[in-house]
């Protein structure tokens, strides 16, 4: 999912509590694809409560939001509006890797080998529009904004950022340094342990601080380049070229410029890429937005997380708290309104 930007970007570990009190736009899909990926029982299989409805994405939510808003992190979430046209394909081709991945998936319980159930298990993740609806629903109920994005999830929260409505953009994808957010923080939403894969070891998962400037300065090109460069490796709306990766473009774009120059220089053709380029430079986005944070519906919680889904009370009840003391602090500074 989106473009591939690590080898040539260089991130600061950062402690949660250093984003106390800013205001970070998350990419919605982004950190709901993670927790139904990551959020599975030993075999794989997601959360589901006593009717078979996948929960992994209301205890993702519940729970990780929680942890962000008790340092005093205070989150907005961005949900994907229409893609575009040349995401697709890209689409279409996660549509058959997941279903591939559900069929070796199954494979792997028939064979009782558990570690590769659970590895084929994280590529089946689908977000549906039930899921979205669901996640908003208990969003609002906890007091948490969201905001529904036009087109990109990432160009609208990039947008908030260059606007200084938002702090930082959170994502696991690069792609919001493309869109011009000045700050990318990646593994706020699933910081802790992550397990290696096909080995039965458990690492740490820092959070990322990655500036903008810096990948720019580093790397002595300007964000329509890095723009052209992402497009010379591959987007989620353009292929690429084989044989180019990160470090490569990067040459290619300092050398010659521009991807116009890269083509009538080298051996190279890209279709589309203009109009790739006008979705990172010129996204489809909005100014009619409102940040509000609001106190918490309890009632309306339990009845989304306990009486549809059948979660601990207790265990809901104890992170509810934690909403309770965040919406709180706002009552008393008089800062329920960021719009």
């Amino acid at each position: 999912m989106g473009v591939d930007l690590k080898p040539i970007t260089e991130a600061r570990h950062i402690e949660m509590h250093e984003l106390s009190g800013k205001i970070i736009a998350i990419d919605a899909f982004n950190a709901i694809h993670q927790f139904l990926s990551i959020i599975r029982q030993r075999d794989g299989t997601p959360l589901k409560d006593s009717k078979g409805r996948v929960t992994s994405h209301l205890s993702g939510l519940l729970y990780r939001t929680a942890n962000m808003v008790d340092v005093g992190i205070k989150p907005v979430y961005v949900f994907d509006g229409k893609p575009h046209p040349l995401k697709l394909h890209t689409l279409q081709k996660r549509m058959e890797v997941r279903s591939e991945a559900e069929k070796e998936w199954k494979e792997a319980i028939e064979r009782g080998d558990m570690q590769e159930a659970f590895k084929k298990a994280i590529r089946t993740s689908r977000i549906n529009e039930e899921i979205v609806k669901e996640s908003k629903r208990l969003l609002a109920a906890l007091g948490i904004p969201y905001i529904d994005a036009p087109g990109e999830g990432e160009a609208q929260a990039a947008h908030m950022a260059k606007k200084g409505s938002v702090d930082s953009v959170a994502s696991q994808d690069f792609d919001c340094l493309l869109f011009g957010s000045p700050r990318l923080i990646r593994n706020l939403a699933v910081t802790g342990k992550r397990k290696l894969p096909d080995k039965q070891i458990w690492v740490d998962v820092p959070i990322e601080e990655i500036l903008l400037e810096k990948v720019l300065e580093k790397n002595r090109i300007t964000r329509e380049q890095l723009v052209d460069a992402a497009i010379l490796i591959g987007t989620d709306f353009n292929e690429g070229i084989k044989g180019i990766g990160p470090k490569k473009a990067i040459m290619l774009v300092k050398k010659y410029g521009n991807i116009e120059k890269i083509m009538e220089n080298e051996d190279i053709h890209i279709e589309n890429y203009e109009e790739v380029r006008k979705i990172f430079l010129e996204p489809d986005v909005i100014d009619d937005y409102k940040i509000e944070f609001k106190e918490v519906n309890e009632e309306e919680a339990i009845k989304i997380l306990c009486e549809e889904h059948q979660f601990s009370m207790d265990r809901v009840k104890k992170a509810i708290e934690k909403y309770k003391k965040f919406a709180k602090s706002f009552k008393q500074a008089s800062l329920f309104d960021f719009g």
